[in-house]
C-alpha cells in the first residue's frame, strides 16, 4: 500500500487562524483532543487525526515510525500543509511520530509540542502488554453491550478511566463488536512502539514546547539531553498534578498552555 492510497481518517475543528495537527497516543483516536481543539478555536483551527492501525484510519502490514511520520507527512502535504507549514502536537506514541515527522520534513512544521514522551527507548512495555491481552481475551462474538465489556475489564483494568478509554475503541459492526485498534499488530510490536529511531545528523530548528505530567515518567531530567540534540530550541513545561494523559486530566491548563505557545510571536 503506498502513500498515495493509505487513508488516514481526520476531521476538523475551526474555520480560522493557523493549523494546528493532533497525533493522538497508542489505543487512541484523532476525536480524543476535541475538547482541546474547541478550546483553541476560534485563534486556532484543528485537524484530528487517526494514526495507522487505529481508529477509521487503513491499518498496517508492520509497525514503524518512520512509515508511519512519512505517511502523515505525505498526506499533510497534500492537504493543510500544501501552501503554508503547521503546528503540530503529539503525545505519547504520536509525540514519537511528531518528533520524527519534524525532523524528516521540517518544511512542513512551523511549531512542534510534545506531549509526555522523549526520543528514547522504554524499558518496559509491560503495562500495555497487560492491556492488549486483557482486551484481546474478550470474546467478542458473546458481547451483547459496551456495558458488558466495560463489566468483564474490570478485574484485569481496575481503573475505571483507563477502561473507558480503551473501550472507544470498541465498535459495534451490524449485529456484532469489532475492535477498531489493530490489536495483534500493536502487541507483537511493542518493542518497536518503546524504541525511537536513531538520528545522527538530523535538528528541528523550530520551537519546540516539551509538555511533561509532574506525576509521569515518560519524561525525566536524564532524557533532556537527547532532546535538546534533536531540538536545540526546546522549552519544558510541567503540569503540575497531571499523570500521562496530560489532556485528559487537565484539559484547561493543557489548552491554554497550548494557545499561548502556537500564538507566540
Amino acid at each position: 500500500m503506498t502513500a498515495e492510497t493509505f487513508s488516514l481518517n481526520v476531521a476538523q475543528l475551526g474555520e480560522s487562524g493557523e493549523t494546528v495537527v493532533f497525533l493522538h497516543g497508542l489505543f487512541g483516536q484523532g476525536k480524543n483532543f476535541t475538547q482541546i481543539a474547541k478550546a483553541l478555536s476560534p485563534e486556532l483551527r484543528s485537524v484530528l487525526l487517526d494514526l495507522p492501525n487505529h481508529g477509521a484510519s487503513d491499518w498496517t502490514q508492520r509497525f514503524d515510525y518512520v512509515e508511519q511520520a512519512d505517511m502523515v507527512a505525505d498526506h499533510l502535504r497534500r492537504t493543510v500543509a500544501s501552501e503554508a507549514p503547521v503546528h503540530l502536537v503529539g503525545h505519547s506514541m504520536g509525540g514519537k511520530v511528531a518528533m520524527v515527522l519534524a525532523l524528516r520534513h521540517p518544511e512542513l512544521i512551523s511549531r512542534l509540542a510534545v506531549v509526555d514522551i522523549s526520543p528514547v527507548a522504554r524499558e518496559s512495555m509491560g503495562e500495555f502488554d497487560h492491556l492488549i491481552s486483557s482486551l484481546s481475551r474478550l470474546d467478542l462474538a458473546g458481547l451483547s453491550s459496551r456495558g458488558e465489556a466495560d463489566e468483564l475489564l474490570q478485574e484485569p483494568i481496575p481503573e475505571r478511566m483507563v477502561r473507558g478509554f480503551l473501550l472507544q475503541s470498541l465498535a459495534r459492526d451490524g449485529e456484532g463488536f469489532r475492535w477498531r485498534v489493530n490489536l495483534d499488530l500493536l502487541h507483537e510490536s511493542l518493542p518497536q512502539i518503546g524504541g525511537f529511531p536513531e538520528f545522527t545528523d538530523e535538528t528541528f530548528e523550530g520551537p519546540v514546547l516539551w509538555i511533561a505530567g509532574a506525576e509521569s515518567d515518560y519524561v525525566q531530567d536524564d532524557f533532556a539531553p537527547a532532546m535538546r540534540a534533536l531540538f536545540p530550541r526546546v522549552s519544558l513545561t510541567t503540569i503540575k498534578d497531571a499523570g500521562h494523559w496530560v489532556h485528559a486530566e487537565k484539559p484547561e491548563v493543557f489548552s491554554a498552555v497550548l494557545k499561548a505557545f502556537f500564538t507566540a510571536d
